[in-house]
């Protein structure tokens, strides 16, 4: 954490927490008033100086008060900000209000309309990952003498599948089994999913760095596994509230965030990078690697069933929004959809 002294970080940490709550410039008498640090306002404004050659803070205008960069938000989420567990009377509220009666779809879209309707921002929910595909061997046999092999693989407990490829060369019996061997002992016991990203990562190393028999063996299982799919989708409630937004309500904007909500596969692939974590993950600003969030803050929690992550929920919204509420709304809200799927016959 930067060393910024403790009186600077109370004054941030108000200055945020007011410009949350208004979302209007904070002046160095306000802060002066409401620090409860007994300060005048002239050593205020000197603090604020200090803050914003540190990059925490900004002045829209001259002469106007600051407001916080997507680095105090930082700051604060990490360090300032305490997150409260919410009371249990508000966790049966938000039960109640999750549709349990219909199908698993109509559960996630009660789900993301909940984020929605309790954050007044962008709730998100992504589709659970088809039942994960386990690959336990893998062999490889010639097919008369043009190129083609009759790749034969074995996922889960005894499911098995076959395929044909063309490779580009012949291959000898004992090339595709020592390939064949090679893929087992690598894979066995992991996901296709998993497989088809890092077979693609070894596709892109120099071909100096791996000898000829892994270099077969990647060729060819980049052809097995190619269509393996990777993204699922996702259902997204009250996108509309983020035209309410002040800081998100440029055109040039809301066009671009509304195109990344209709292609899916930016937020897809934000979404998933949550997949593994254990609690609540917050992206704030440039954070996300996307232009189109620039302006926004995502905030994610990963459901499971029967105790097996298979996706991830969460809020979008601009960078002044509640943290301190919205990240206790989503845990909660991953909690109780985990137990819902769980429950479903």
């Amino acid at each position: 954490m930067l060393e910024i002294s403790e009186r600077a970080q109370r004054l941030l940490k108000k200055l945020v927490e007011a410009y949350i709550r208004d979302g209007q410039p904070v002046g160095s008498r306000t802060l002066a008033r409401d620090s409860g640090l007994d300060l005048s306002p002239a050593t205020v404004r000197n603090i604020m100086i200090d803050l914003e050659e540190l990059g925490m803070v900004i002045s829209p205008h001259t002469s106007a008060g600051r407001i916080p960069t997507a680095k105090a938000y930082r700051l604060f989420v990490d360090a300032l900000v305490k997150v409260q567990p919410l009371h249990e009377k508000e966790v049966n509220h938000f039960k109640n209000q999750l549709d349990t009666s219909s199908g698993r779809g109509g559960l996630l879209d009660s789900a993301s309309a909940l984020l929605s309707d309790i954050t007044r921002m962008a709730g998100v929910v992504m589709v659970p990952r088809r039942d994960i595909t386990v690959l336990r061997q893998i062999e490889f046999l010639p097919l008369s003498d043009d190129n083609r092999v009759l790749v034969i693989v074995v996922v889960n407990e005894h499911e098995v599948q076959n395929r044909i490829i063309t490779t580009a060369r012949r291959y000898s019996p004992a090339e595709l089994q020592q390939a064949a061997n090679y893929l087992t002992a690598m894979f066995a016991g992991k996901d296709l999913c998993a497989i088809r990203n890092a077979v693609l990562s070894d596709m892109k190393a120099a071909k100096d760095e791996i000898n000829s028999v892994m270099q077969s063996a990647i060729t060819m299982a980049g052809q097995v596994f190619a269509d393996t799919p990777t993204e699922t989708s996702y259902v997204l409630a009250g996108q509309t509230n983020l035209m309410d937004f002040s800081e998100l309500s440029n055109l040039d904007k809301l066009r671009q965030l509304f195109d990344a909500f209709n292609k899916k596969s930016d937020i897809l692939h934000l979404l998933d990078q949550c997949l593994r974590a254990e609690s609540a993950q917050v992206f704030i600003g440039g954070e996300s690697g996307y232009k189109a969030l620039e302006e926004c803050s995502v905030v994610t929690a990963p459901y499971m069933i029967e105790g097996r992550l298979v996706g991830v929920l969460g809020v979008i919204g601009p960078t002044r929004m509640a943290y301190e509420r919205v990240i206790p709304i989503v845990n909660v809200t991953a909690k109780l959809l985990s137990a819902a799927l769980t429950q479903r016959p």
